[in-house]
């Protein structure tokens, strides 16, 4: 079995060799590059270097050098393309089984080539519309140059005699989407349009979007179809360029459109690159995750940005990216917004972008009248269902911001969070049962809350005043049972509440009812509970600063640092206090 070498292509573009070696060998970062123990001979100091920016390991030990196919086929001593099949199987990429000898890929991007030359000497040898099309758009000619912009101009078939009369056939033109055959007659696909070359990582041209001049030309944008060398779901415009800066900048901008780009380019923001017309796909999330772990989404405001924006997070994140949105105001695109507003106007705009969380929070939040009672519970019960499926230490940082900035208390959310099923549904007694047996038992500050109000029900309103105060999910279980007896009772009847518990809260409701220990000051109690618990919480931040720490970004690492510090500050003055 062979594959084409378009299929070959395609899967190096989208496999990364740092996490392909990095599942056979400990690798460890070393400046732009990654260092470990070579596996192809016995050494102890590392020698064995894999560059992720250029997908190429080196050993400059025992000098084994190559690819990421080239490592596969050392590693697990395989043929060529055993090395290939076994890649796209773990990756799940689609290969291609070539048919025919030698399939020769060569000459279609050398017909690209010459047409990207074509259009760029049209462009600029002489006076047309294109030219001053992106004059107008203040584009500097040297960046003209680096994007190798170009111009089709409004005669019928300039480009088809001029790459027919370089020898090539005029079949493949019209497979390229270059020409249009119409009976026996060929004309350009592209005519009167500013033309963007689209280079993949490898430096060859395998496609042109060409944007309408005159107003009354239609569509807007035109593309090449898709071709031989050519997958709109495997590349991304503009990151033959950018990739350098994607790299160093440690996060890249993806934006909707070649002038996006562009803009961006020119205001000196080079970490940009984007999508090709389509949805954001797993490739290109698997493309960008070759030189970098973060995506900072920039779409349009309106409605289908903010839905492309949704569906776009939802793929980067499945496959391993961290992802914020940035939606740039008044309704401008990222290129008109630095022109009318300056580079730093979109810096300080990009430093307010929302992380995956806070974004599809305030997704949600944008559906409901959070003016009327109802349309604020139904509003909290879809974040609820949204914060499910989060993390432990995520939920617990988007309870405490959509506590603060909706009025409601953490523990609340925090108690709806634990009845909302999948579809909406609440919680049976059979599936609050099976999940009890996972719960955390209750802690030394629940117990002393729960007892509290058990034997002195008028506490019960201070202690519902900073109910957050409880942290197990057994503590709060019993206490709605306490609220929903106290309210429709006016006191506090044991037996009725262990009516309401499931086996496990009955079992650690039966342990404080039977606790007879005195409370001799409740006053007293209750200070040393909510002591205790700002601590306890204190130390519960700290955790969570320091696993945050381990995997943050280096941009991001000085601001936990900071807040890391405040906290351990807080934790020493409490200690102090207590001496």
């Amino acid at each position: 079995m062979s594959f084409t070498k378009r299929s070959i292509e395609n899967l190096k573009e989208q496999v990364d060799i740092v996490d392909v070696i990095g599942r056979a060998v400990p690798l460890k970062k070393a400046g732009a590059n990654h260092k470990g123990v070579c596996p192809f001979h016995s050494e102890k100091t590392p020698s064995f270097v894999v560059s992720e920016q250029k997908q190429y390991f080196t050993c400059f030990g025992c000098g084994a050098s190559g690819d990421v196919i080239e490592f596969v086929k050392r590693y697990y001593n395989l043929d060529f393309n055993e090395a290939v099949e076994k890649l796209g199987r773990e990756y799940g990429i689609e290969l291609e089984e070539s048919r025919s000898y030698g399939e020769n890929l060569d000459v279609y991007y050398r017909i690209n080539k010459a047409a990207a030359e074509f259009f760029y000497k049209s462009f600029t040898e002489k006076a047309n519309k294109g030219y001053s099309y992106m004059k107008k758009r203040s584009i500097d000619p040297k960046l003209l140059k680096r994007f190798g912009i170009g111009y089709a101009d409004a005669e019928w078939d300039s480009l088809h005699r001029h790459l027919t009369g370089m020898g090539f056939d005029p079949a493949l033109l019209v497979e390229l989407g270059l020409s249009v055959k119409n009976g026996d007659r060929y004309y350009d696909k592209f005519r009167n349009r500013v033309i963007f070359p689209i280079i993949n990582t490898s430096g060859k041209v395998i496609g042109f979007g060409g944007r309408a001049i005159d107003p009354g030309d239609n569509p807007k944008y035109l593309n090449s179809p898709e071709s031989k060398v050519f997958r709109k779901k495997n590349n991304l415009y503009g990151l033959n360029l950018s990739r350098k800066a994607v790299a160093e900048a440690g996060y890249i901008i993806l934006v909707e459109g070649y002038m996006d780009t562009i803009g961006l380019y020119r205001a000196g923001i080079e970490n940009v690159s984007a999508s090709l017309g389509t949805a954001l796909t797993e490739n290109q999330a698997r493309l960008i995750k070759r030189y970098t772990h973060e995506v900072v989404l920039c779409y349009d405001s309106d409605e289908a940005g903010r839905n492309a924006a949704l569906r776009g997070m939802e793929i980067l994140k499945k496959e391993g990216l961290r992802v914020k949105v940035l939606h740039v105001t008044e309704g401008k695109d990222p290129d008109e917004f630095i022109k009318e507003k300056g580079r730093d106007a979109f810096l300080k705009l990009l430093e307010k972008a929302l992380p995956y969380g806070e974004y599809r929070i305030a997704a949600i939040r944008s559906r409901y009248d959070l003016t009327s009672e109802d349309g604020l519970i139904e509003c909290l019960r879809a974040i609820a269902k949204e914060l499910r499926d989060y993390s432990p230490v995520e939920q617990d940082i988007y309870v405490r911001k959509v506590s603060q900035e909706m009025g409601i208390s953490e523990n609340a959310l925090k108690r709806e969070i634990g009845t909302v099923e999948g579809g909406g549904r609440e919680s049976t007694p059979e599936r609050r049962t099976a999940a009890s047996k996972e719960r955390e038992p209750l802690s030394p500050v629940d117990k002393d809350l729960l007892r509290l109000i058990v034997r002195n029900p008028d506490y019960l309103p201070k202690v519902t005043e900073a109910v957050e105060m409880l942290n197990s999910d057994a503590g709060n279980s019993i206490m709605s049972a306490l609220e929903e007896e106290f309210g429709d009772h006016g006191t506090i009847d044991a037996r009725r509440v262990l009516d309401v518990l499931d086996d496990a809260d009955r079992e650690a409701f039966n342990e404080i009812v039977s606790d007879d220990i005195p409370i001799a000051d409740p006053d007293a109690l209750l200070a040393d509970c909510t002591a205790r618990h700002r601590a306890e919480g204190l130390k519960k931040q700290e955790r969570m600063l320091v696993a945050m720490l381990a995997n943050a970004a280096e941009e991001d690492q000085g601001r936990l640092m900071e807040q890391l510090q405040e906290i351990r500050k807080q934790i020493r003055l409490g200690k102090d206090g207590k001496r």
